[in-house]
């Protein structure tokens, strides 16, 4: 009987604010292999002295991610295990995973993805919106290539899911009225997993008259309905089976 192949990378999910949904596997995780990824060592220091974990740390993020990745696949080839995380949620869901898990995969190497927290599918399953079909967005670009973006998505029927900043809010709940229709029903979710949770649901007309005048802060999970399908009248369903009435011309 074959040994199963030794884990090089382990993608550990972390609490997105709760700290109490960390999972039994992700501890095992953290307290066995050789070093953790962290995209901030301050804050997974936070975490895992919460959590009563002393282990190796080295920072890898977004600013050194492509230096860094040739030498790390060369110590799991040496035989040291590593694990990733983010600062919260699941690694490489809008932060820094995807190029290390290719080149370790190109490498030869396994490794295993846990479950666990992130942020959008909460903020999908308790926005009342559609659920068994959706398009994950993440951040909407900071300026060139937004209204291109957005543009495209104004047939999309899914459920869009978008990560928002709190001081972009507003302006995505514009553009967002201005390509779907203010009518468009939406869910804003924040702080999910804390103790000042929240999820306002209503119109993108309706969201912006709210945030106007109600304070913005923490994570925002913003949930979009898609644009309603055309559903064909009795006459059209007639005409699609049977064709043309003989006395058309």
């Amino acid at each position: 009987m074959s040994e199963s192949p030794t884990i090089s990378l382990f993608l550990v999910p972390t609490p997105i604010g709760n700290l109490k949904d960390i999972t039994l596997r992700a501890l095992e995780v953290l307290q066995s292999v050789n070093v953790i990824l962290a995209e901030d060592t301050r804050t997974t220091g936070q975490l895992l002295k919460h959590l009563e974990i002393s282990n190796n740390l080295q920072s890898y993020h977004i600013f050194n991610e492509h230096k860094a990745v040739e030498k790390l696949v060369e110590r799991m080839k040496k035989g040291e295990i590593f694990a990733l995380v983010s600062d919260a949620g699941t690694p490489g869901i809008s932060d820094p995973g995807f190029l290390l898990v290719r080149e370790v995969i190109a490498a030869g190497l396994e490794l295993q993805s846990l479950p666990g927290a992130t942020a959008f599918v909460p903020a999908l399953v308790n926005s009342g919106l559609p659920n068994d079909r959706f398009v994950f967005e993440g951040f909407l670009p900071h300026k060139k290539g937004r209204k291109t973006r957005i543009d495209a998505l104004m047939e999309e029927s899914r459920t869009m899911i978008f990560y928002e900043s709190p001081h972009r809010l507003i302006k995505t709940l514009e553009q967002l009225a201005e390509a779907f229709g203010g009518d468009r029903q939406a869910c804003v979710s924040r702080e999910l997993t804390k103790l000042h949770e929240e999820n306002v649901r209503g119109s993108l007309d309706e969201l912006i008259e709210y945030y106007q005048t109600n304070i913005l802060k923490g994570e925002i999970v913003l949930t979009v309905a898609g644009k309603p399908e055309q559903k064909e009248s009795r006459e059209e369903k007639r005409m699609a089976k049977y064709g043309k009435s003989k006395n058309s011309k």
